[in-house]
């Protein structure tokens, strides 16, 4: 509960769920011991935290057939907690890729505990989701300042543990080893904010009374320090249920959007249905997650905007981020924690990626749009730009050309299967939903929105993408240079049309590209975060240093931003009387 007011005593957990936690069970003790049983019922207001995770921050699976295609005893597609199956998917191929990550067979891999999902008869979706395991950051029995995600006492009849509990809410849809720090605060910290009257520690040390300027919030967004009393009224007789809903992306984020948008409107109805008042949510997104919540409240997308009550964006590619065109070209880079597993699973070199992301809307939405700006791709000799693309449309001018060695796709490695409507033309297809898509949600923002993101100088990432050709050779046609070789990994050899005869090293140049140059988080550069700063639709943004990408929700400064964030949305919730 967001304020407890505990008389010293058991406390016995609560269930929510039955009977607006009005009814749960006791235990039996000896007869000397007259301490009390304590039961914490629920506020009857209920606003639920729902995190939106980022590309490859859900789970997913694969159906049946495509199991028995490609042999393997389970139906894991992507789950990069399971190290187990992570390390066996590091030798594919890249047709093993592109069968076992098809948006058109895989789904999310939701928590199903009665009907067995994991493609395996000797494995239960709880030992499937072993990993998620909310006791650990929790401590079980140990800690009972927040009894509303606790196990059932021993020997409750369909009794449930707590990390039971957390999986049916979805933590057991993302990858948990990177998101566990964020669910884990925010269900303890605003579900246990005062107690007995004493403000939570962490909120006293690390929230209550700091400068926002400590997190470095941008001084476009004028925003205050936050003191016990904003604190206490904001969570004054309501809970904080932590919810994660994993997406599919390897879809559009178009089509998330709206499975997501129905998804918050059958959470706040199983609330409702259960005694409780539910009118809105907040949604706390990380990275491409935050494209998902953008579709979400989008009036022909999810348009369920006047249920979400705020959001908190983490390391959104506003505009994209050059790391996908690199990843595209190059492979992965193996690089933080998702890194090391992404270059092994995804892939470390353009056979692999393409075989996958080629066929993937939801990856092509990450590629940078119109409005990411002209001539971020470049080509360098001495250190002078010789040519720049795009001049006006990157999809008509980049990713969509045929046969320049500056495009985005080969088109031999797109569909090493060759499957019926795989090919370059249904690529194509994709990309012009993808650029439909970021029209779309352009000027698309929550009038209540947060924001954090990287502009670490030593976290350099991709805002512009250089090829970098030998000093040595005169270059003239660039557009019209000859992909002769390509070591996939970013090593190219051109030779001019005209002297494709000639022999001799005089004949071809050597390009390859550069390593990231410009300032973000080491995949999004801050030039696209900061769209959102020049948006001017924001409540605040903290434009911050020190972290990886995706360890972002790992990192203190961010931590800390997000629940100031989450207590100024939720300071401004008008119920609707009981």
């Amino acid at each position: 509960m967001a304020i407890i007011n505990n008389s010293s005593g058991y406390t016995i957990p609560t269930s929510p769920e039955k009977s607006q936690g009005k009814i749960s069970h006791g235990f039996a003790t000896p007869c000397q011991d007259r301490i009390p049983q304590i039961l914490c019922i629920p506020p009857k207001r209920v606003l639920p935290i729902v995190f939106i995770p980022g590309i490859m921050g859900s789970n997913l699976r694969m159906s049946g057939e495509r199991q028995r295609q490609l042999g393997q005893k389970n139906n894991i597609s992507w789950r990069p907690d399971n190290s187990y199956v992570t390390v066996a998917q590091m030798d594919d191929t890249p047709l093993e890729r592109q069968l076992r990550l098809d948006p058109d067979v895989t789904e999310v891999d939701s928590y199903d505990p009665e009907n067995n999902s994991t493609g395996d008869l000797g494995e239960s979706s709880d030992e499937r989701n072993g990993t998620v395991r909310y006791s650990n950051g929790y401590f079980g029995y140990k800690r009972l300042d927040g009894p509303l995600l606790q196990g059932d006492p021993p020997r409750t009849k369909n009794g449930r543990t707590q990390d039971q509990k957390a999986r049916e809410r979805g933590w057991g849809e993302v990858f948990f080893g990177s998101y566990q720090h964020v669910l884990t605060m925010c269900e303890q910290k605003l579900n246990a904010a005062i107690n007995n009257g004493v403000l939570n520690a962490y909120l006293e040390n690390h929230v209550v009374g700091v400068d926002p300027s400590e997190w470095n919030a941008h001084p476009a967004h004028p925003i205050k320090e936050i003191d016990k009393k904003t604190i206490s009224d904001a969570v004054q007789g309501c809970w904080f249920p932590v919810h994660a809903m994993g997406y599919n992306w390897l879809k559009g984020n178009g089509v998330s959007g709206v499975i997501i948008a129905k998804r918050i409107e059958n959470l706040i109805k199983s609330y409702n249905d259960k005694g409780f008042q539910c009118e809105k949510v907040i949604l706390v997104t990380h990275s491409m997650g935050g494209l998902v919540a953008r579709a979400v409240i989008h009036p022909e997308i999810g348009d369920i905007s006047e249920k979400i009550l705020g959001v908190v964006h983490g390391v959104m590619p506003a505009m994209g981020a050059g790391a996908a065109y690199k990843r595209m070209r190059c492979g992965v880079e193996s690089s933080g924690v998702l890194g090391n597993i992404s270059a092994g699973v995804l892939g470390d070199n353009a056979a692999d990626v393409t075989a996958v992301l080629a066929s993937a809307q939801g990856a092509l939405e990450l590629l940078p749009n119109r409005a990411y700006g002209k001539h971020w791709l470049q080509l360098k000799r001495k250190k002078k730009v010789i040519k720049s693309w795009p001049e006006n449309c990157p999809y008509e001018e980049i990713y969509k050309i045929r046969g320049k060695w500056f495009g985005l796709f080969r088109e031999d490695l797109i569909n090493p299967g060759r499957f019926d409507r795989r090919d370059f033309s249904n690529t194509i297809t994709l990309l012009d939903r993808a650029k439909i898509f970021h029209e779309k949600i352009g000027d698309t923002y929550h009038d209540e929105s947060y924001a954090h993101y990287g502009v670490d100088s030593d976290k350099k990432a991709w805002h512009k993408v250089v090829w970098e050709a030998d000093e040595n050779f005169e270059i003239n046609e660039v557009d019209s240079l000859i992909l002769i070789e390509d070591n996939k990994k970013g090593g190219l050899e051109l030779i001019q049309p005209a002297i494709l005869k000639l022999e001799g090293p005089s004949a071809s140049v050597d390009v390859k590209m550069l390593d990231a140059a410009e300032p973000g988080d080491e995949t999004v550069p801050s030039h696209s975060a900061d769209a959102q700063l020049l948006s001017k639709k924001f409540k605040a943004i903290f434009r911050q240093t020190g972290y990886e990408h995706q360890e972002r929700y790992s990192d203190s400064s961010a931590i800390a931003s997000t629940m100031y964030s989450l207590i100024k949305i939720i300071s401004n919730m008008k119920w609707s009387k009981l």
